[in-house]
This record gives C-alpha cells, structure tokens and sequence, in this order.
C-alpha cells in the first residue's frame, strides 16, 4: 500500500482543458485536497485508487475529474468505459444529475442500471452501451445472470470500475458479493481493471485497501484527506425515561371503544421531551434528526408534526428511511435542497451516504450512536459552508427506582455516547470487520456463475472464485464440502462430464428476482392510499382490517388488506402507531467499550453535557464505585453474579460461549454477563478454570449454537461448514486475554453482593392447589428472547388439582423463516397458512388468564410471550410464573442433565415426539403433578415455598377475541 500525500501540484493543468474549463464554470478556485491528490494515480490508469475522505468533501469529483479527462480523449470506445458501483438507487440517481451536468460538457454519455430504470431504457443500452454506467450490486448480479453471453461485450473496453461508499460493504455479505462480481468484471475483460473506492475514513484504510483489492492490497494508492477539520459545537443531552399517559392494556381499551389514541398519549416521558426540544430548536431551518430504528422515524416525525399542527405552522418534518416509497424519499431530499422553505428530515443511515441534499444547519442524534465512523458520516452533513458543525445527541435512560438492575445504574447507553464523542475527537474510526468465509454469498455466486457460463466444472469455479477469487479463506476442501451440501439440497447436479449445472431447486432460486441480492429481505406489503404507494411494510407483521398505522409520518386507517397482491389500503386517520420493522444494530467495538471504562474511572465532566447528562453521568460513575467494578468484574446478585467484561461485542459473545461451555447458564444484559445460579466466588473460580485451561477453540464454541443459521442461503449449508462459518464470528484470542485480566483483578478483591429487588407483596399468599395451572411450550424461531417468534404453541390448562381441564395447540406463523428445523420439524411450507400470533392472542390470553404459567425453563417461554403479546399490541403486567425446571433439580432424582427429556425418562413418563409442542407440554404436566405431590408430601404448603414468582395480572389485558378452542367447557351439572 502506498500513500499519496496531497501537495500543491500540477494536478489542475493534468486535467483534459474542458474538463478545466467545467471547473472555471463552477467558480472553484482550487481543487480540494482529495481531488488534487488523485489526478496523478488515476490519469495513469495502471492502478487501483482508494480516496478516503469525510461526507462533502468532493470524493465524487476527485475520481470523476481525471476519470472523464481519460474519457474524453477517447471518445468513441463501444462498451461501457467506466462502471460506477453504489449501494444505493436514490445515490445513483444523485450522481447520475451531478455527473451528467460534467458529462454533457464534454459529450460523456451517462446511464443508470437499477430496478427503477424502465426496460425500455435498459433495452436501448444494451444496443449500444457507452461512456459512464451507474449500477447497484443487485442490478450487475442479474446482469451476469440473464445476459452473461454478452458480459463481455458491455465491459471489454472498460477503463475504470469506481465503487462509493466503500466503507458500507466491508465486512457484510453483500460485500462479498461486490468484490466477486468485481473480479468477474475482470475475466469478463480479460485483464485487470483498475478500480477506485471511495470511502468514509476508516481505522484501518490497510484492510480497505486489502477489501477494495484482495491479496494485493499493498498495491493500492491510498489518498486520505485531512481536510475535514472544522468547528464542532456539540451538546449532549440527557433524558429519563418515564411512562407514558396510556399504559398498553388502557390503549387497547380506548381503542376498542374506537377512543382516539395519540402519539402524544403513548410515547414514554422522555420521547415528549426530546420532541418538544426537537421542535423548539430546529424549527425555521434545515437539519437531520438521525434515529436509531424506523419505527422511531415514523414516532418522532409524528410527534413533530402533531406540535406543527397544535402550534397551527406549517409541517416542517419529513421522514426518511428504507421502507418509504421512492417519490416519499425524493420529496423528502427535495424539501431539504430547497432553500425557500425550512425542512427538517428524520432519517436513518439512508442520509448518512453522499446523496446531495446540500449544507444543513445542525444534525441530532436520537440514541447512542451506532459508531464513531456513522457518526463522522452524519455529521459530516452539517457546517459544508465554512460554518462551525452543530452536533446534538439525545440520551435516555431508565428511571432510578428500587427495582432497577445495576447494569442500568450505570447508564451505559449515555457513557457509550460519551466514549462515541471522545473518540471523533481523537479521529479513530472502527477498522473493517474481519474476514468471514461468506458461504452464503459464496453459495450465491456459485449458482450465479453457472447462470452466466451455461455450465462450469468444478476446477474452474474453484478457481475462479476461491484460489484468484476474492472467497480466499475457504480452501478446497471446504469449497468441496459446500459442493456435496449444494448437491443434497438440490440446487446443482453434475453430467457425466463432470460439468455442473442447476438442479430443479436451483433453477427455480436463480430465476427468482429475489436471486440478485445477497442478504435475505422479509416478504413486505404495499402500503396504498388513493392508489398512491406511500412505502412498505414486513409480511412478518399482521395487521387487522380497521386498525391504526403511523407511517410516512402521518396517521392512517387500514380499510382493507389483499394477501394475494401483498397490498393494504389506507386512508387518513386521527390515531396510530409505527410499525415494527426488522433489523439488527451493529456491534459495538472494543475500542468503545474500554474508553466506556476509562470514563467510570474518571472524574472529569466533558463540558459538552447539559444538566441531566451531568447527573446522570455522576449516577453511573457512583453505581461503578458502589459495585466495585475497579477492582473486581463480579457482582453477586441474588442467586445470580453479574460480570463485567467492558469489552466488544464479538469478545462478549465469546466469553459467553466459553462460560456455557463450562455447564452454566449465561444471559446477556447490557455491559453485563448475567452468570445464572452461582456465587462470585464460584464465578472466579470457573473465570480461573478457564484461564488455566484455556478457552476451547472457535469450532468447539461455535458447536454450542442450536442455529447458526444467519445468512441468505444458510439454510442449504451443512452443519459442519456452518460451524466453520460461525466460529469465524467469535474472537478466541482477546476473550482468552480477557479471561486473563479478569482473573488476575478477582484475586485481590472481593465482590460486592446485592439482593434482587424483592417484587411488591401480592394482596394475599397463594396455597398450593389453590390456583390453576397453565402449562406451556413453545417452538420457537431462535434462542434469543428478543427476537425469538413462536412456530408452534400448546397450552395444557390443569385444575388445581392437577387433573386436565383442557387443551390448545397450534402451528403459528412467524412471519419469517421457521428457524431451527433440524430440531422442531417445522417448515416454511407447514406454517405460511397458520395463523399470525396477534390472530390467536385471545385464545393464548385465555388459557392463560388467572392460571400459574408453568414450562420447563419457564423464564424462555414467559419472556417470548410476553414479547409476542407486546408485539400484538398487548401486554400483561406481570405473570405469576413456575419453572418444572427447578422443581426437578429440587423433587426429582439427581441427574447430569435436566432436560426435558432427561427429565422424563428418569420419572418413566413417554415423552413422545420431543420438540413437538403438545407432547413436551403433557410431559411437562406429567412432570408437573409428580413434583407437586412430593414437595406436598415434604410439607411444602405455599406457592412461593414452590419458588412461583410473580403475581397474575390485576386486570384483564388482552382485549383480543376468543374462539371457541380455548374457550373454558362448561361442565353440567
């Protein structure tokens, strides 16, 4: 790798004269730093360019200058001369308005390639492709696919392939994706075509330079701009979080009674305050509010707007993300280019890229950060005219009650904030995450490149894509394996000759127009209204005929739904609530967590928070000192211990892993790994065992994950590559030295020991036999609580006698891909036609209601309940809760196991079919009345002798209706 230090150079008068003579119209007097810089490296048209500069600050032009000066010496080349790569339409459709201005000067055609672009338009390219294509990933993947015979052609004479915003493929399987087709641009031409990236600064441009040029990533020129020096005015304020005016089960009843509920009615205390300070500060002026989620896109543009309308001026918020329309989103980026009129966008990262929305007064930030690099991208957006950069964040956290958990005392979400800001300040941005194998997409240009070839051998693909190809890391052997797992799941076949084609699975994949994209994208409905599109919704989410939607930032009324066509008719309505949509946060770095710690450690007040974020930092500093976390990771915590790693996420996964590995039961909570049943003392004795032993090795640890299924194609991927896969997701090496370093703190300091909060006391002790019970099991879609959906659901109601009452089961639609199917059986095909959870919640309700909630591992299944239930608009407000779990490990025999199962056959109970939900819920009740009858056979007389936690809800909170399968038989008299 070498760099390209910027100079005063003759990099102006190396430029073709009417490319100098555009620059003069532009009134510029002088290139950027960037721009003069590239001239050199990319007029000689022999290397590979990686420009890595802030947001605005002329990347585009720096490749495009010397690009089009190249051009226009050679005017009339058939094919396209040079391929620009985006990850987004809406940037292309941006570049496509600023080049073509350049372009047209100086007779350059430009064309864009994407899903929008009419075939007509398509058609006519083919016929005579020319000067500058502008294309996304997916739009060259169908390329390759439908049109590989003539590949060639479109690319023989191509000078340049310029990829923007490098920084967003790194790491992802989509960027796996780009470089393969990147190379495949190369054999299509027979010979290297020099690329350049354009990217966000990053903290290891070496492993972009590696990213944008695989192996040979010391020969990429690296130019990066310190120009992006500016003022910064920053403030970060904090908020707590309080609860909202309607609780869940009193806006169920408004709405039942068809009562207008507004935002304002539901959304928490502090999100009433961000919006008010949110309005009073950015009205009459044009700024970005960057939130977290698109569910808080559509929140706070509908609060914003409902204070526009009650302060009776004009609506000045305009939402911005993934699922809204194309006209939605141009209209919003119009409003903010407009100068006439004050806008204010609230976005996601869909404004963090180079779309040219022009100068913008400030920008917010809803939430933590999601990096230190997103947030030099967001606020890059702000202060592009000589003017200082104007920074707000807004920071929540929970109330300080006595129930709150001592990970919440520290006020993680705020500190991490602060570390965030500290580290801008310092320039260091996060380096590219490491190298992953990316079966899936491995898997994906495999059937691709058999699409484009009619046929290939398996030597041939090998090479093409692993031994020169940019799959580097997955060996022959591994490629052979992917292969016979390929070949089992019906996707390739091979001749007599050894040649490799589709089977009839594979056929029907590659010519499914969901083929072209390397990540996995939920079924979505149209969202209609007087036969306009206003964007999209996730299938996964049901929603009744009749009820109340917040989306592009207004309120409406669903009036009708259409499975077949996907599609649901809206109009305008008073009330609402945003829809939930999918997606995952990325994860945090190490870097930002030890900067966390050295901020507890501290006793400095960054003088950028205001009064609230001041106490709550003093609040977190003292939880820190209170429980001791200087001298020792490890909190007692009722039963429990809490440990304290501050480390990454990838290093935290890992430590976990490495702890269950050693038989016990980790959860994690936030800055924590909550370590179930079991002391400090014998925490730091197994931290110590681990030390001494060594953390067993990726493969090992990533054998422990049930479902290690993650990306697109995952599903026809063994279990053995699949493992391989995972295991290059964990960080063996820095958990070990983790584990090493809290070892050595455990041996001088004695861990500090907090009771649990003890739960208010119910209006009156239970007896045993006194209540019913509702035993339940659930298979569901995933291990974690969070994001786990039930596929299957059974609930066996006991009289307080334990005799059967009756019963209720289910397959449930999850609304996304079964899970785990190796383990429950279920299929995609066995769920598509059953029923959505929000459609069998009253029945669930039902069988639940006044009864003890009874399941082996009872925290699991009581938590996905309760999500579901919260997801269908309902939620209880406690549930009174009894694990079969630990009345084993108390009143049946000693075992090395307790699984259900194992339970089951040591009390010679016929399990039946395991993991079929009816049948592990009548041996849960079996179990159940075994367990009952010892513990009253010992004396046992109370519920909470039992270990029964919780109360049954004050009130009824399910407003769902009931159908007659979960309705209670009456019994004659």
């Amino acid at each position: 790798m070498t760099t390209s230090p910027p100079s005063g150079s003759d990099a102006f008068e190396r430029l073709h004269p009417k490319v100098q003579q555009w620059i003069w119209q532009q009134n510029w007097r002088e290139l950027r730093e960037a721009q003069e810089a590239a001239v050199a490296p990319i007029l000689a048209g022999d290397r590979d360019v990686l420009i890595a500069a802030a947001t605005a600050s002329g990347k585009t032009e720096a490749a495009f200058l010397p690009i089009c000066s190249a051009l226009t010496e050679q005017p009339d080349i058939t094919g396209f001369a040079a391929v620009y790569i985006s990850p987004l339409k809406a940037l292309i459709n941006d570049q496509y308005g600023r080049l073509d201005q350049l372009c047209d000067h100086l007779g350059i055609t430009v064309s864009r390639w994407h899903g929008d672009v009419a075939a007509s338009a398509k058609s006519r390219l083919l016929d005579r492709p020319r000067g500058i294509l502008l294309i996304t990933p997916e739009s060259l993947e169908a390329m390759f696919v439908l049109r590989g015979w003539k590949i060639r052609d479109l690319v023989a004479s191509a000078r340049y392939v310029v990829i923007d915003e490098l920084h967003s493929f790194i790491g992802s399987e989509r960027g796996a994706q780009l470089q393969s087709l990147m190379h495949r641009l190369d054999l299509a031409a027979r010979r290297r075509i020099p690329r350049i990236g354009l990217s966000a600064t990053l903290g290891d441009m070496g492993k972009a330079a590696d990213y944008l040029r695989p192996r040979s990533g010391d020969d990429v020129t690296v130019i990066v701009s310190g120009s992006d020096a500016q003022e910064l005015r920053l403030q970060i304020r904090g908020y707590v979080q309080t609860a909202p005016t309607l609780d869940p089960r009193a806006r169920a009843a408004h709405e039942a009674l068809g009562e207008e509920v507004t935002a304002d009615d539901v959304a928490t205390g502090d999100r009433l305050a961000i919006a008010d300070h949110l309005f009073a500060t950015l009205r009459g002026s044009h700024n970005l509010v960057f939130a977290n989620s698109r569910a808080a896109v559509e929140d706070y543009t509908d609060l914003l707007n409902r204070r526009c309308e009650d302060a009776r001026v004009p609506d000045e918020f305009v939402p911005h993300h993934g699922n809204l329309s194309k006209d939605i989103r141009e209209h919003a980026e119009a409003r903010l280019k407009d100068r006439t009129r004050p806008a204010t966008a609230i976005c996601t990262s869909t404004l963090e890229m180079g779309i040219d929305i022009g100068s913008v007064t400030s920008v917010a930030q809803v939430g933590a950060p999601p990096s230190v690099a997103a947030l030099r991208q967001r606020l890059g957006r702000s202060g592009r005219r000589g003017g200082p950069a104007i920074l707000r964040l807004y920071v929540s956290e929970p109330e300080a009650t006595p129930t709150i958990h001592p990970a919440d005392e520290l006020r993680a979400q705020l500190v991490q904030a602060i570390a965030t800001i500290e580290l801008l300040l310092q320039r260091w941005y996060e380096p590219p995450a490491a190298e992953a194998l990316h079966l899936s997409t491995l898997t994906q240009q495999f059937l691709s490149l058999i699409a484009q070839h009619g046929g290939i051998t398996p030597a041939y693909a090998y090479r093409v894509l692993c031994g020169q190809g940019p799959f580097g890391a997955v060996d022959s052997s591994t490629f052979a394996t992917l292969l016979r797992d390929l070949a089992a799941a019906d996707l390739i076949r091979q001749e007599n000759d050894g040649l490799l084609l589709h089977a009839e699975t594979g056929e029907r994949l590659v010519n499914h127009y969901t083929f072209y994209a390397a990540f996995a994208a939920p079924a979505e409905y149209r969202i209609v209204t007087e036969g306009r599109t206003l964007g999209s919704v996730p299938l996964e989410q049901p929603l009744p005929e009749g009820s109340l939607l917040i989306f592009a930032g207004r309120r409406w009324r669903i009036q009708a739904i259409d499975t077949h066509a996907k599609l649901i008719e809206v109009a305008r309505a008073s009330g609402g609530r945003p829809p939930r949509f999918t997606g995952t946060g990325p994860l945090v770095h190490d870097r930002i967590r030890t900067t966390m710690r050295h901020l507890y450690e501290q006793a400095t007040v960054p003088a950028y928070l205001d009064a609230t974020a001041q106490g709550l930092l003093a609040e977190g500093r003292a939880a820190y000192r209170r429980l001791n976390l200087h001298d020792t990771p490890l909190v007692g915590y009722g039963n429990d211990t809490l440990l304290f790693p501050f480390r990454g996420d990838a290093i935290m996964t890992t430590l976990a892993l490495a702890l269950h590995a050693h038989g016990v039961d980790v959860i994690r909570y936030g800055l924590a790994l909550l370590i179930s049943d079991i002391t400090p003392q014998a925490a730091a004795d197994l931290l110590s065992d681990l030390a001494t032993e060594g953390v067993p090795d990726a493969l090992a640890l990533a054998a422990l994950i049930p479902d290690k299924r993650v990306d697109k194609y995952d599903d026809v991927i063994g279990e053995e590559l699949l493992t391989r896969s995972y295991g290059r997701r964990l960080d063996v090496p820095e958990a070990q030295q983790s584990i090493d370093a809290l070892v050595a703190t455990t041996r001088h300091s004695r861990a500090v020991n907090l009771d649990t909060p003890k739960a208010a006391p119910p209006p009156r002790q239970h007896r045993i036999g006194s209540l019913p019970y509702a035993v339940v099991d659930l298979e569901t879609t995933c291990l974690d609580t969070r994001k786990a959906r039930i596929a299957e659901i059974a609930i066996i109601r006991l009289h307080p006698d334990g005799s059967e009452d009756r019963t209720y089961s289910t397959l449930v639609n999850p609304g996304s891909g079964p899970g785990p199917t190796h383990i429950h059986g279920l299929t995609e095909g066995a769920l598509a036609t059953a029923p959505h959870f929000p459609q069998i919640a009253g029945d669930v309700a039902a069988m639940l209601d006044g009864a003890i909630v009874v399941a082996h591992n009872v925290r699991y299944d009581s938590e996905v309940l309760s999500t579901e239930f919260a997801r269908a608009g309902y939620a209880p407000d406690n549930l009174m809760t009894l694990c079969t779990l630990n009345l084993a490990r108390r009143f049946g025999p000693s075992l090395p196991s307790h699984r259900l199962t194992d339970c089951a056959l040591a009390e010679g109970i016929d399990n039946g079919t395991a993991h079929q939900a009816e049948c592990d819920a009548r041996t849960c009740a079996k179990l159940l009345q075994r367990y009952l009858e010892r513990a009253m056979a010992q004396g046992l007389q109370w519920y909470s002798e039992l270990g029964v936690t919780g109360q049954l809800p004050a009130m009824r909170w399910c407003a769902a209706p009931i159908s007659d399968l979960a309705r209670r038989r009456e019994i004659p008299e």
